[in-house]
């Protein structure tokens, strides 16, 4: 924390006194960004750097735009640096407000050798919001330390096609994982002091085919009913501060200009009062990208209209361009005010409206330190899936392991697109990678040490051809095992397999590796495949002929020792499927939560089935649930379902207990399933415990044909499963009474309780 003067100026009495450049410097962001370093949308577009830091700050300055995630820094030095320029704002600038500090920090703070987490598809299959509320708050800890005051995460889409590229960036298909995880991130990160940022309100992942920046085709009941769900969570339980608007354009209007949705629903409907914030250069694609402007200054217009407060990563829009229109009486500068208003609250919530920093900026700092590590280590035990066994797993102590594929060993295949690795270091060959991580084949070769370890490629991620296949044959045919190491190469804008702007067409493994996997298998050395991936495949063929397969989501710095782990079984895994393993391409978009028409039926001849359900995941012990019992009362009070579940082997696991429910018959189509709550639940072995779950009313509720969000009297199929598709355990209880209508301020959580 920065040292602050005795009293902090007041909000209203300091906008009375700021000029118009004033206000619009504390309404925008700079960014210090150099040539070839393309690490957001069109970025090469706009001038942001290209103006000097202390010419654009002179009137005051609103963002400093990621001073540690843009290039290769040293930590300490980087610290230094922004102490004086913050000191340079205090003494030199009329009004004296330091800039609030922003970055990167989805997967562990985007920074030059700072800890790297499993990416938010690993938090889903970890069904641990505990653990992720913990990773939350270390990172925070280390961006507070550097004088980072705002993180830009975490990203709360809702996945609704794998083929988009930020996929491995969402957390899951479904609302409520992704609501509850997504709020204990933001919940540990401003536990530290760091204001969270939600991403990308509201509609991104619903694009057209999986495209990055497509149209929205959505009514207003999915955005509703799906999309809004971990928003709303976020802010009215998790009490965000800060909000980015999405991309996207829904029904043909651009959410950054949307007063219906950052007005409407977020502040008048939920009563947040925090900043909204543009994604970077967002303000302007309003004219470049959507056509809805005419010119800069217009589409300032509408995104202050709208409710957008905040132009980053620097004022491309809000500088010149509203300047002149407000002065030429085409914006009123009350909305400028308004917006200020907002940045200066959040400055003064920070701590930052009398700050001086007469401090001393860090002089040492450990940005992967050893709680990181083991923290990082346990997420990613808990994220890997278990997705088919013959029985070959775990290798207790093999002979010979041939561990084979393009991302055996390979350090970027454990990262997603927003780790510093994969974002920022392409700019930067031959950078070292500032982070010490091990690869599958180093990892295997630590976890059997008296195994005979061999290697072989095989082909690249994407591409390629076939040359070197054969010596990955004959390598396998030496061992014992194959352990074939296959996946994703994450990478920005077309640069990988995975990430932001690098979506596909279609959803077999990329380049030539079903190729290599095919090849690998007819030797008939038993084939282990470990997928580490941004998105599931469709990957049913292997399911079908390997002797197992686990699925990794991109597992981050300690990630390749938790696979090698499963592999022995010095972990058993618990991770489960926060996504549908697809069948086909061409059954996308498919999500769980498909009404019946959306599934298989009679009267198409297509399935749409997955090849592996939403929460599926194995175990190297038994589980067992039993025991089912559900009280249901009147529409107004919810369900209350208790159920018993047991370690029946002969070894510690977990199980995570999955309720799911069916409205039988709505006055609109529902969905044939949906997750109303969930337990992680460890248990010794010869272990059980009684696990209740309390559904609040909110928990059914659903949006009407009159638009109010309602539950209905009727019947509920009610069912606790190891998937959504294990319906065993089933009961059929009926809501009665009048309908309820659900107020904003309802509990919207699933209260857990567990008796040993």
């Amino acid at each position: 924390m920065t040292e602050q003067s005795e009293s902090a100026p007041d909000i209203d009495a300091l906008l009375a006194d700021m000029t118009l450049e004033e206000k619009l410097g504390q309404v925008v962001g700079f960014w210090d960004q150099g040539d070839g370093e393309a690490v957001a949308p069109m970025q090469g577009v706009f001038e942001g750097g290209g103006s000097a830091l202390h010419e654009v700050a002179r009137h005051g300055l609103g963002h400093l735009t990621r001073p540690y995630g843009t290039r290769p820094v040293e930590p300490e030095e980087q610290a230094r640096r922004l102490w004086e320029f913050q000191r340079w704002l205090v003494t030199s600038t009329r009004l004296g407000i330091p800039a609030l500090v922003h970055e990167e920090c989805l997967t562990g703070l985007a920074a030059w050798r700072a800890a790297t987490y499993p990416t938010p598809l690993a938090w889903g299959a970890s069904f641990d919001p505990d653990r992720v509320r913990e990773m939350a708050a270390l990172i925070g800890r280390s961006m507070r330390q550097l004088g980072v005051h705002q993180g830009l995460a975490p990203v709360l889409d809702v996945v609704r096609d794998p083929r988009w590229g930020r996929v491995e960036e969402t957390i899951s298909e479904d609302p409520y994982l992704v609501a509850t995880i997504g709020t204990e991130y933001v919940r540990g990160l401003q536990s530290e002091g760091v204001h969270a940022t939600l991403k990308h309100f509201v509609g991104y992942s619903g694009s057209q085919a999986g495209r990055n920046f497509a149209p929205v085709h959505a009514g207003p009941r999915e955005v509703e009913d799906v999309l809004l769900v971990p928003f709303e969570m976020a802010v009215l339980e998790g009490g965000v501060r800060s909000v980015m608007h999405s991309y996207a354009e829904i029904d043909g209007l651009p959410v950054a200009a949307d007063p219906r949705l950052l007005t409407g629903v977020l502040r008048e409907r939920w009563g947040f009062d925090g900043t909204v914030v543009a994604d970077y250069f967002g303000v302007a694609f309003l004219h470049l990208l959507h056509h809805v402007a005419a010119d800069l200054g217009e589409a300032a217009a509408q995104a202050l209209a709208a409710g957008v407060d905040i132009e980053l990563p620097s004022g491309d829009a809000y500088l010149g361009p509203l300047a002149e229109a407000v002065r030429g009486g085409r914006v009123d500068e009350a909305l400028v005010d308004r917006a200020c208003r907002r940045a200066l609250q959040q400055k003064a919530d920070l701590g930052l409206l009398g700050a001086t920093f007469e401090d001393e900026p860090p002089s040492q700092v450990d940005l992967d330190s050893a709680e990181h590590r083991a923290l990082a280590a346990s997420l990613a035990e808990e994220s890997v899936v278990l997705l088919a066994n013959d029985g070959t797993l775990p290798l207790a102590q093999p002979g010979s392991v041939a561990v084979i594929g393009p991302n055996a060993d390979r350090l970027e295949a454990l990262f997603g697109c927003y780790a510093f690795v994969t974002h920022v270091l392409p700019q930067h060959p031959g950078t070292d990678a500032g982070i010490a991580a091990p690869t599958v084949l180093e990892a295997v070769t630590r976890e059997w040490p008296r195994a005979s370890v061999s290697h072989a490629q095989g082909c690249p991620v994407e591409g390629g051809d076939d040359a070197g296949i054969a010596e990955a044959v004959a390598t396998a045919r030496d061992a014992e095992v194959a352990v074939v190491v296959v996946g994703d190469q994450s990478g920005l804008f077309g640069r990988g397999t995975s990430g932001e702007g690098s979506d596909r067409d279609d959803l077999e493994l990329p380049g030539r590796q079903r190729t290599l996997v095919e090849a690998v298998v007819a030797t008939g050395t038993p084939v282990v495949l470990v997928l580490m991936t941004g998105r599931p495949y469709a990957v049913g063929w292997a399911l079908a002929s390997c002797a197992a397969v686990v699925q990794a989501f991109f597992p981050g710095e300690e990630g390749a020792g938790a696979v090698a782990g499963v592999l022995s079984g010095r972990v058993n895994p618990s991770g489960r499927l926060p996504v549908s393993l697809p069948r086909s391409t061409g059954s996308q978009p498919y999500t769980y939560l498909h009404p019946t028409l959306g599934g298989d039926t009679d009267v198409t001849n297509l399935s749409s089935r997955p090849a592996l359900p939403f929460g599926h995941g194995l175990s190297y012990t038994t589980l067992e649930r039993r025991d089912l019992r559900v009280r249901a009362g009147a529409a107004s009070e919810g369900l209350d379902v208790s159920v018993t579940v047991s370690n029946t082997g002969d070894r510690s696991g977990v199980e995570v207990v999955q309720l799911y429910v069916r409205d039988l018959v709505a006055t609109v189509t529902r969905p044939v399933a949906q997750l109303v709550g969930y337990a992680r639940v460890e248990l010794e072995a010869g272990a059980s415990a009684d696990v209740r779950l309390v559904v609040p009313p909110a928990r059914l509720a659903f949006t009407d044909r009159d638009g109010a969000k309602v539950v209905e009297p009727g019947d509920l199929e009610v069912w606790v499963g190891s998937s959504v598709a294990d319906r065993d355990l089933l009961s059929t209880v009926t809501l009665s009474g009048d309908v309820h209508h659900v107020g904003v301020r309802d509990p919207r959580r699933t209260e857990v309780l567990v008796e040993r």
